[in-house]
């Protein structure tokens, strides 16, 4: 993995209804993680956060919340996420809600003839614009990312798809729409529900989902949404999702990836320190960063 990491936040929460994640790139770094990082002989810089712009609600036509102001600050972020893989430095970007992840996989794939992505969270965030029922573009980034959805979102950066359906692995699912679903079915995704996890147990699924990435793709990010972890354990997530991952399976996940060495970026998503319990979640991100970055007991 790249000894040279670049932090970057995006502080946003325009992609869903709650607010409060907009702090959670604050959070994280309040947490220990630049320091948590540098520990482990890193060399850390952090770029800061970028700005987000704030208006009142706009519809722009189409019932996806804030359009304008998510692509905006998505089109920022895959800029600077660009100009960093660009100098061979590790981007390590800390959101915000997860639809920051349009404009971190638009600033990594240009780079990739195949990237892989593992999705490690509670929802597929597979939806577009006609099968959401919120009209929360935090759900859609995947969807986005795949080609599928509002134009602005689909072709971020200049080009599309981002990524490819048979390089996404997503872990831990337990909450998806039925058009996530078809959806599903339709591009033959690989998906470890937590059915999955609970029968097979998490080095088995690990282990097929390192091997089946290692196969297909010269490059792999890991979008990690705080909410696939059980919300007894990660309380401070905007959509909380009963019957989730443990924090010591996810610890278990990060070791198995940060041994098979194909993670080339990461983000980690959807902290909400207003509905934490004295910044818990964002303190279990950075013990998650730390084993994905190597950290070990022995």
């Amino acid at each position: 993995m790249n000894k040279k990491i670049a932090i970057i936040g995006l502080p946003m929460d325009l992609g869903q209804s709650r607010r409060g994640v907009d702090m959670g790139p604050s959070a994280i770094r309040y947490a220990g993680a630049i320091e948590r990082l540098q520990g482990l002989h890193l060399e850390v810089e952090d770029l800061g956060d970028i700005s987000v712009q704030r208006e009142a609600q706009t519809t722009d036509a189409t019932n996806l919340k804030n359009l304008s102001q998510v692509v905006q600050a998505n089109s920022k972020l895959a800029e600077m996420v660009d100009r960093t893989v660009t100098k061979g430095v590790f981007p390590l970007v800390f959101g915000g809600d997860h639809s920051i992840a349009i404009g971190t996989l638009a600033g990594i794939s240009k780079h990739y003839q195949n990237l892989g992505v593992i999705w490690y969270d509670a929802h597929g965030d597979l939806n577009t614009e006609e099968t959401s029922p919120s009209g929360n573009i935090h759900g859609m980034p995947l969807a986005a990312s795949l080609g599928m959805g509002h134009d602005s979102l689909t072709k971020l950066h200049g080009y599309v798809p981002k990524v490819k359906p048979e390089n996404i692995v997503v872990i831990g699912a337990r909450s998806l729409d039925p058009g996530e679903r078809e959806l599903i079915r339709e591009k033959g995704i690989r998906v470890y529900t937590m059915h999955e996890i609970d029968r097979l147990g998490m080095p088995r699924v690990m282990e097929d989902a390192i091997n089946y990435l290692k196969e297909r793709t010269d490059g792999v990010h890991l979008s990690l949404d705080l909410d696939g972890l059980d919300p007894s354990e990660a309380p401070g997530v905007g959509t909380p999702v009963l019957g989730g991952l443990t924090y010591r399976e996810s610890h278990l996940a990060m070791e198995m990836l940060a041994e098979a060495d194909i993670i080339t970026s990461a983000e980690f998503v959807e902290v909400n320190p207003i509905l934490d319990d004295k910044n818990k979640t964002a303190s279990m991100a950075v013990g998650l960063m730390g084993s994905l970055f190597g950290e070990k007991l022995k």
